[in-house]
C-alpha cells in the first residue's frame, strides 16, 4: 500500500474504533487514538500474516503490552479480515469474543495483555523460541510510555539485548498522558531513547503519526543485527479528534452519542 493509502485506512479505522466504544459505553478512547498509524502500517504493510491462517507457525507475532488499547487492535485486525466487522459492536459485552483487553482466544491475538508491563517479556520468549526453530519470523511489540514505569519492561530489556534479538521491534506509545495525568509528573520516563540504547538496543526516535517514518524505522529494524531495535515513538493520545487529543480524560473513557457523531464528523473532514 502507498503512504496514502495508508492514511486512509488508519482514519478507517479510527472511525471504527470511535463507533465500537460508542456501542460499549465503556472502553479506552484516548490509547487507542494514538497508536492507530503504527498498527496500520504493522498489519497492512509490515508483517507477514495470512488471516485465513492465524496459527501459522512461520507467521510474524505481534503483542499489545499496552492492552487497554485493544480496540485499535481489533479494528485493524477486522479491517485485515481476521473476524467480520458485527463483532466489532459486541465489545465486551459478556461471552462476546471482544473483551476489554486482548485475549489469546481472539483470532488475530497472540498474547493475553492488559496487566501492564509483561508483554516485552512474552515477546523475548517468543523471540527467543523462533530462533531456537531456525524460523525468519518477527516478533512487534506495543508499549505505552506510562507502562515503561514499571520495573519488568526494563528487566525484560536487558534480557532482549542479552540474547542478542535482532528479530524483535518493541514500539513506544509516547503520547504523554497516562490515566492520572502527564507522564512526566507522574513518575517521568524521559529519556526513553537513551535508556534503551544504555541496555544496549538500537533506538530511533519518530513522530508515530507520520507514516512514511514509521516505514523507515521498521526498514532499519529489519537490517539491523545483533541487537533488538525500539521504536520511539511521540504520538497524539486522542488523535484526530479534537475534543479528545492530549487530554488524560480520554485515556479510560468512551463517547456519547453525540461526542461520537462530532468525532466522526472531524475524523472524515
Amino acid at each position: 500500500m502507498t503512504n496514502e493509502e495508508l492514511k486512509l485506512k488508519a482514519q478507517e479505522i479510527r472511525i471504527k474504533i470511535i463507533k465500537m466504544l460508542t456501542e460499549a459505553k465503556s472502553g479506552h478512547t484516548g490509547g487507542s487514538l494514538s497508536i492507530t498509524d503504527i498498527l496500520t502500517v504493522l498489519y497492512f504493510d509490515e508483517m507477514r500474516i495470512a488471516p485465513n491462517k492465524p496459527d501459522a507457525v512461520d507467521r510474524d507475532r505481534f503483542i499489545l503490552s499496552k492492552g487497554h488499547a485493544a480496540p485499535a487492535l481489533y479494528a485493524v485486525l477486522c479491517e485485515r479480515g481476521y473476524f467480520d466487522e458485527e463483532e466489532l459492536f459486541k465489545l465486551r459485552k459478556i461471552n462476546a469474543n471482544l473483551q476489554g483487553h486482548p485475549s489469546i482466544h481472539t483470532p488475530g491475538v497472540d498474547m493475553s495483555t492488559g496487566s501492564l508491563g509483561q508483554g516485552l517479556s512474552a515477546a523475548n520468549g517468543m523471540a527467543i523460541s523462533l530462533k531456537l526453530d531456525g524460523k525468519d519470523a518477527r516478533v512487534y511489540v506495543a508499549l505505552g510510555d506510562g507502562e515503561c514505569q514499571e520495573g519488568q519492561i526494563w528487566e525484560a530489556a536487558m534480557t532482549s539485548a542479552h540474547y542478542k534479538l535482532d528479530n524483535l521491534t518493541a514500539f513506544v506509545d509516547v503520547n504523554g498522558l497516562q490515566i492520572d495525568g502527564a507522564t512526566k509528573d507522574v513518575m517521568s520516563v524521559e529519556p526513553i531513547a537513551y535508556k534503551f540504547r544504555a541496555f544496549g538496543w538500537n533506538a530511533l526516535d519518530i513522530n508515530g503519526h507520520d507514516i512514511e517514518a514509521i516505514r523507515a524505522a521498521l526498514a532499519v529494524a529489519r537490517t539491523t543485527k545483533g541487537k533488538p531495535t525500539v521504536i520511539v515513538a511521540k504520538t497524539v493520545k486522542g488523535k484526530g479528534v479534537s475534543f479528545m487529543e492530549n487530554q488524560y480524560a480520554w485515556h479510560g473513557k468512551s463517547p456519547n452519542d453525540e461526542q461520537c457523531r462530532q468525532a466522526i464528523k472531524e475524523l472524515q473532514a
